[in-house]
């Protein structure tokens, strides 16, 4: 038995090596190149009080005789060395980045997550039920549409924040950055899914399934969801660059995530007041960490696009 396992497991390996979506990862360099600055970014950002030198959020680590250290020099007082530069606080801006980064992901997947399963649902009980169920979700989608998803997301917020007790709102303000940027983001989900699922209800394996009796919530679980995945994917991957984005705009607004946990949208902030002072590490650094997180995931989205439609390859 156990042969036969070591037997299948490599023809498995080989049969995801040989698929033409890895042949199609190969044979994109812009792909393989935006792969691993993600992968990159990915692990420092998990890894972050590992790799990090200090911690730049424990007030007992700083030592502001550091502050405005240039990179890649020591500090003329301490001696103290700091690769990309310290910020007013004395705070290296390379841990600051990590652990930065790890605010910006989480809330950018879980936010394009929560995004997902409402949209993916509500784009199946619209598309299979029709009626006045389709008739409201889509109306209420459209309405949404009608406004920018930054404010949409800013009021969400505004409200929730305005809700939650002021002695919990600091420890509840990352999830309320959450359900405000994923509930401004299932539209998209729920309009493709929608679509597809027009035409998906319509084909004879559906038809199949209801004649042997198949209710309706196990036909669109088991049977029209696995068959439009494929867009869902596509759009949950760029959408999570513009999470990442939104997320980072909203901290900047000073909106977003809490001094306390400062993601890469407050560091920017905090940087552009020092901008034309000298201290152009403090902005320049946090912005190309974003540039390069958001550009590195719309590209792989785009790659995912053209490899999953088959009239694109």
């Amino acid at each position: 038995m156990a042969d036969i396992q070591q037997e299948i497991r490599p023809s498995r390996l080989r049969r995801a090596w040989d698929s033409d979506l890895a042949w199609s990862f190969r044979h994109a360099p812009v792909a393989v190149v935006s792969a691993f600055v993600v992968l990159v970014l990915v692990i420092g950002a998990v890894l972050a009080p590992l790799i990090a030198p200090h911690n730049p959020f424990d007030p007992a680590t700083l030592n502001l005789m550091n502050g405005f250290t240039p990179p890649n020099q020591a500090n003329q007082f301490t001696g103290d060395y700091f690769i990309l530069g310290t910020d007013d606080q004395g705070r290296d801006v390379f841990s600051t980045i990590l652990y930065g980064m790890r605010i910006s992901l989480f809330v950018g997947f879980a936010a394009v997550l929560l995004a997902m399963v409402l949209g993916v649902a509500l784009g199946l009980l619209a598309g299979y039920l029709g009626g006045w169920t389709e008739t409201i979700i889509m109306r209420v989608a459209d309405v949404q549409l009608t406004f920018p998803a930054i404010l949409v997301a800013m009021l969400i917020f505004g409200i929730a924040k305005g809700i939650t007790p002021p002695e919990y709102r600091d420890q509840m303000a990352i999830w309320v950055l959450i359900l405000a940027i994923g509930l401004s983001d299932w539209v998209q989900f729920a309009r493709v899914v929608r679509g597809a699922t027009l035409v998906e209800k319509n084909r004879e394996y559906v038809q199949a399934a209801r004649l042997i009796g198949r209710s309706p919530f196990a036909i669109m679980l088991r049977h029209i969801l696995p068959n439009v995945l494929n867009p869902v994917l596509v759009i949950a991957t760029i959408s999570l660059a513009l999470a990442i984005i939104a997320e980072a705009t909203l901290s900047f607004l000073g909106v977003g995530a809490p001094p306390t946990k400062p993601s890469l949208g407050t560091l920017i902030r905090i940087g552009q007041e020092f901008m034309f002072s000298g201290e152009w590490w403090i902005l320049f650094f946090p912005a190309a960490t974003l540039l390069a997180l958001a550009l590195s995931i719309n590209l792989l989205g785009d790659w995912l696009r053209d490899a999953l439609n088959p009239r694109l390859r």
